[in-house]
């Protein structure tokens, strides 16, 4: 009897630098290739929103037809399910008489819940997984992970000297599957039109990453890294490395040999120096669990702000009294994506200025972020409002000095039309009367 094994793809849509796959190919004879689309995703959350939408729902597709055309070039395909993942599995399983499960570790709190609970269904299967989201492998931590620094910046001195391992290449054999299906055959929630400067796929991520160091941008990535707009001003990598297009290790690899090429210097530390604090996220999502998901971040000490709906709505929209957050707010909503001083400049507003629930931004970045990842968005989230692991405590910016520094001559909110005139937070006062112009 054939022996059978399925990959759970989830944020590892590639070949290269997976070593999960590489043992899954050695010690398979039969492989199901398989990603779920969770119905779960498309229904509205407590903030009435869905948990993708648009654009990051557009970068997700292509990346997966993307990763199915890999495959096909070693005799594989994707089978693309739309049911949540349990369903899926445990009909495989049965299906097809599967004795090996193997995926890629994820900080993913629900895909961990149903990775723990297929374990106990199926004591009698052989379960397998890897690191390939993050640079160092948990066993490289120099600690144990309920001990994990409260800091970042404690982290980075225990790591930043830890040689990492260098990426694999892309498997040169995948066994056969058993049975498939093509992406164009699934029902999928349907695709609306939207403009997008990313394509989604390993292909284009290893391109782009390309073109970045060939145009030497790395060696002024510091001094620009906080513009609000311009493509050349950052890396653009974060897509790809939030659903696993593109290897952390990789882009490692591509740093380290474009220093040894051109030279080092703070600015290509500093793109290691961030590679290192998306590495702390996911190890501090794992470690807090649901925890990343709760008001008070677990450490019970809830933050004073509230949940004021219409303020949220205006702040979703780009509709409040404040120019930059406005701008950067619609930019979100036209093309899926944020620079980072935008993003701590909106989530600042929302927690300090609207006084609001920091998860209902999380939660509308879920949505909207083509980049989004789990660990780096709630963490951030997290650490801006105060209960993440931040020694400062709550972050509060400036707005109108940060208008001032990173848009002075009003560009960035022209563009983005972020004047809305003289607009209030508020139609109603706290007694439910409306709010009169004069008051």
């Amino acid at each position: 009897m054939a022996n059978v094994a399925l990959y759970w793809f989830t944020n590892d849509l590639r070949l290269h630098d997976n070593a999960c796959l590489h043992q899954a190919a050695q010690q398979a004879d039969k492989l199901l290739c398989v990603y779920c689309v969770d119905p779960r995703w498309f229904a509205p959350n407590r903030y009435t929103h869905n948990r993708i939408a648009n654009h990051r729902w557009r970068f997700l597709v292509e990346s997966l037809r993307a990763l199915d055309a890999r495959l096909r070039k070693h005799d594989q395909q994707l089978l693309v399910v739309y049911q949540q993942p349990l369903d899926t599995i445990a009909q495989l399983i049965t299906q097809h008489d599967v004795a090996r499960i193997y995926r890629s570790r994820t900080a993913d709190y629900y895909l961990n819940r149903d990775w723990q609970t297929l374990l106990q269904r199926y004591p009698m299967l052989q379960f397998v997984q890897q690191d390939s989201h993050t640079l160092f492998d948990l066993e490289q931590l120099p600690f144990e992970l309920r001990d994990l620094p409260a800091t970042f910046t404690e982290f980075r001195k225990k790591v930043e000297d830890i040689g990492l391992p260098p990426p694999l290449s892309a498997p040169d054999y995948l066994p056969p599957s058993p049975a498939g299906s093509d992406l164009a055959d699934v029902d999928l929630p349907p695709l609306e039109d939207t403009e997008t400067s990313f394509s989604g796929g390993e292909i284009a991520a290893l391109q782009h990453i390309s073109w970045y160091f060939a145009r030497q941008l790395a060696s002024n990535y510091k001094a620009v890294r906080n513009e609000l707009g311009g493509w050349e001003n950052s890396t653009k990598l974060s897509p790809w490395l939030a659903n696993g297009s593109l290897s952390a290790r990789h882009v490692m690899q591509e740093l380290r040999a474009y220093e040894q090429r051109f030279s080092a210097n703070d600015s290509t530390y500093w793109i290691f120096f961030e590679l290192l604090w998306r590495d702390y996220f996911q190890w501090y999502a794992h470690r807090h669990d649901k925890h990343l998901f709760l008001f008070d971040g677990g450490k019970r000490r809830k933050p004073s702000t509230g949940y004021y709906p219409e303020r949220y709505r205006k702040w979703c929209a780009g509709n409040t009294p404040y120019a930059i957050v406005n701008a950067c707010m619609k930019q979100l909503n036209a093309t899926g994506y944020m620079s980072n001083r935008g993003r701590q400049i909106v989530a600042s507003c929302l927690v300090n200025e609207l006084d609001s629930d920091w998860r209902g931004g999380a939660a509308y970045f879920e949505q909207q972020l083509v980049d989004y990842d789990v660990a780096s968005n709630w963490g951030n989230w997290q650490y801006l409002a105060g209960v993440g692991p931040d020694p400062r405590g709550k972050r509060h910016f400036d707005l109108q000095k940060q208008t001032g520094q990173y848009d002075p001559d009003g560009v960035f909110i022209e563009k983005w039309q972020g004047d809305c005139g003289d607009q209030q937070l508020d139609s109603v006062d706290a007694a439910d009367w409306p709010i009169m112009p004069s008051d």
